[in-house]
């Protein structure tokens, strides 16, 4: 058996780097395919995160640094493009000279149908990719499914309620196959909170085909009547990987098995009250060389990009390996979570290493 079946990585997720320069209709190229989910985050001002997909339509708009319901303007990304996408002249997406990061999924366009569970969704899966954006409008009731497309066992699940705003029933509820008692633990991605019990995924593990839904918890996976968008994601060997780790609290850290280099990296401490810090390969400017991870983001918090001063991570042919002590990555004793995109595979389906000639 082949080791990978994604030999090219940055065709199913990629990293795109640009400069605003606040004018409408602006077009960023160079993703490579036209993307279903994009993620954008202005580095240089305090901005909220900007998520918009297909599914959802363009300029559609959540924000995984808040608690909002989702908000329609024609001023972030206007539509999804054959290599990139248009942008209005919102200065979160596109402000005058800021440096911009966008990180980009390929799904499977507006999506279809789909009828596995209880609930009827629509569905954009990119199956060879693992991942899936499924849209739902929920019923409140308990005990609930809804169909993913993915075929097989999501590893992540990331579920925001477009309707409702707040504390109660606006959190970012974020499932991890990897917790302990997974099916009624939650993580938020929009707070530094730990791990904690919920009644969000029904006390069911997801199946090939569905995951479970509740009216109880945090409203948002199935609040009465409200639209319900959820970024479903498995593990593929050689391009994703979500999983967790232990910290050692040692400066020579962890090593974390991917099997592939990392192009992204979003790590989540399970234990401790923490960011979810966000590394990639294109905004380092030591990349390719190590140590990487130098500049940060944080998926719950709208401040603009932190240079830090300490190695923080190696990026390896196979996985990362943490060069900190620093509580958002290494603890000791304390439980990681993170998710993981390659830049490229260990060994390629041809037994390459690295995509070597």
């Amino acid at each position: 058996m082949a080791f990978t079946s994604v030999d090219d990585p940055s065709i199913y997720f990629n990293i795109t780097l640009y400069t605003g320069n606040a004018t409408d209709d602006r077009t960023v190229t160079g993703v490579g395919f036209q993307p279903d989910w994009v993620w954008i985050k202005n580095r240089t001002d305090s901005e909220q995160h900007r998520l918009q997909d297909a599914v959802r339509g363009a300029t559609k708009n959540l924000k995984s640094s808040g608690n909002g319901a989702e908000e329609t303007t024609s001023n972030t990304v206007k539509s999804f493009d054959s290599d990139g996408f248009t942008l209005g002249i919102d200065n979160a997406i596109n402000g005058s000279s800021d440096a911009m990061v966008s990180w980009n999924w390929k799904a499977n366009g507006s999506g279809s149908a789909n009828t596995n569970g209880t609930i009827n969704t629509t569905v954009s899966v990119n199956t060879t990719a693992g991942f899936s954006i499924v849209s739902y409008t929920s019923n409140g009731s308990a005990s609930q499914t809804v169909g993913h497309g993915l075929g097989v066992v999501p590893n992540m699940i990331i579920s925001k309620n477009r309707d409702t705003s707040g504390s109660t029933y606006g959190k970012w509820v974020v499932y991890s196959s990897f917790l302990p008692t997974a099916n009624d633990k939650k993580l938020l991605l929009n707070e530094t909170a730990t791990a904690s019990t919920t009644n969000e995924w029904g006390d069911a593990d997801p199946t090939t085909s569905v995951y479970s839904v509740h009216t109880s918890g945090d409203g948002s996976t199935n609040h009465t009547s409200d639209k319900i968008i959820a970024y479903c994601f498995a593990n593929v060997q050689g391009f994703s990987k979500c999983a967790t780790y232990v910290g050692n609290g040692n400066a020579d850290g962890t090593f974390v098995y991917c099997g592939f280099r990392p192009a992204w990296v979003m790590i989540k401490n399970t234990s401790s009250s923490n960011d979810w810090i966000i590394f990639d390969i294109k905004r380092d400017t030591l990349a390719p060389n190590n140590p990487v991870g130098r500049k940060s983001l944080e998926a719950n918090d709208s401040a603009a990009e932190v240079t830090r001063t300490t190695k923080d991570m190696d990026y390896l042919s196979n996985g990362f390996k943490i060069r900190t002590s620093d509580g958002t990555q290494n603890t000791s004793g304390e439980t990681y979570f993170f998710m993981a995109f390659a830049e490229s595979p260990f060994v390629n389906s041809n037994g390459i290493p690295n995509n070597g000639a």
